[in-house]
């Protein structure tokens, strides 16, 4: 078994409306899918699914099957990166790095109305995104075996130097001087590759959060894009209200991301508030009770409660992919699974 490098195809294959917020990403296996700016869940749940099941209804015309996983199970024959020439320049500059297989990402931008406030946000939103990761682990298998990693596309990622924890920054001016310093150094390219787990985004009015693995399914990700709408709502309130974000060390927030990737929810987190070991299910309903304002005053908690229940019924995609492994014992099988529960609602 190996991936597909057929992205070209099945985009030519979509109908124009879909194909037009579809795109080639880094490798010639994987496609990106871009909802339009949304102003509910609603609206958001269904662009996410009419893309999925567009998208893989056209990788059947073309003999392949669409898969929502983190990072690929399988082996990877072409490894070559796709036109865009961006992409062979970060090849060109990061060498061997770039050699791993394709990984997928699951990114929420939500609007801020200056850039100011979103580096604030930033601040605020760095004690919860290791749980946010913890919530979408999705990728746990490589080269046909379970590697001991909930999310091993974090695994992977953690080899650019530009990627990771969002740090600490003062102001919009220190966020400059910070990625110039990045640039300086090539740890960045150049400044559109600031791919931290937060950033204010350099062509949107938003915050983007990059932190979780591609979601199994499309209620998977709509759940985590109420989540990250809440919490920035919150951060909001908090910066308004005059509440300054907590300090967190830089090595507290790494070791709380590399537990969550390694962990999912299946056993302690790192909270970061505390720099102590908690049981993961506590630390998400922290969470929830940060939020809840937020929550109630969108509409959102309906969805959201619903969608962390469900979670904790049947567990993350990483939760997911072991029980088939468990009980057929092939990643072919697993595989299977996983492109039906790419279009589940």
């Amino acid at each position: 078994m190996a991936n597909a490098p057929a992205a070209a195809a099945v985009v030519e294959a979509l109908a124009a409306d879909v194909r037009e917020q579809s795109r080639m990403e880094f490798r010639h296996s994987m496609i990106e899918m871009v909802t339009p700016v949304c102003a509910s869940l609603d609206e958001a749940g269904a662009h996410l699914l009419r893309h999925r099941r567009a998208v893989a209804d056209a990788a059947r015309t073309v003999g392949v099957c669409l898969v929502a996983v983190g990072a690929t199970p399988v082996a990877e024959p072409e490894m070559t990166v796709t036109g865009n020439p961006r992409y062979k320049a970060i090849a060109e500059h990061y060498g061997r790095i770039v050699d791993d297989p394709a990984v997928c990402g699951c990114h929420v931008h939500v609007g801020v109305p200056d850039r100011e406030l979103a580096v604030q946000v930033g601040n605020h939103l760095r004690p919860w995104l290791p749980v946010l990761q913890a919530l979408t682990v999705n990728s746990p298998v490589h080269a046909g075996t379970d590697t001991g990693h909930a999310s091993w596309r974090a695994m992977q990622l953690d080899r650019w130097p530009g990627l990771g924890p969002s740090p600490w920054l003062a102001s919009a001016d220190d966020l400059d001087r910070t990625v110039a310093v990045a640039v300086a150094s090539g740890i960045m390219l150049d400044e559109s590759l600031v791919l931290w787990h937060a950033r204010p985004s350099a062509v949107y009015p938003t915050v983007e959060v990059r932190v979780a693995d591609v979601c199994p399914t499309a209620a998977d990700a709509l759940l985590l894009t109420g989540l990250v709408r809440a919490l920035v709502a919150t951060a909001i309130d908090d910066i308004a209200a005059g509440r300054f974000a907590p300090p967190i060390t830089d090595h507290a927030v790494r070791a709380a991301h590399w537990n969550a990737a390694h962990q999912g929810l299946t056993d302690t987190l790192l909270d970061v508030r505390q720099e102590r070991a908690r049981p993961a299910w506590d630390l998400v309903a922290d969470l929830a009770g940060t939020i809840g304002p937020a929550l109630d005053r969108s509409g959102d908690r309906p969805v959201v409660e619903a969608g962390l229940a469900r979670l904790r019924a049947e567990g993350t995609g990483t939760d997911r992919q072991r029980r088939v492994l468990a009980d057929v014992g092939d990643v072919a099988s697993m595989l299977a699974a996983a492109s039906r529960w790419t279009v589940d609602g």
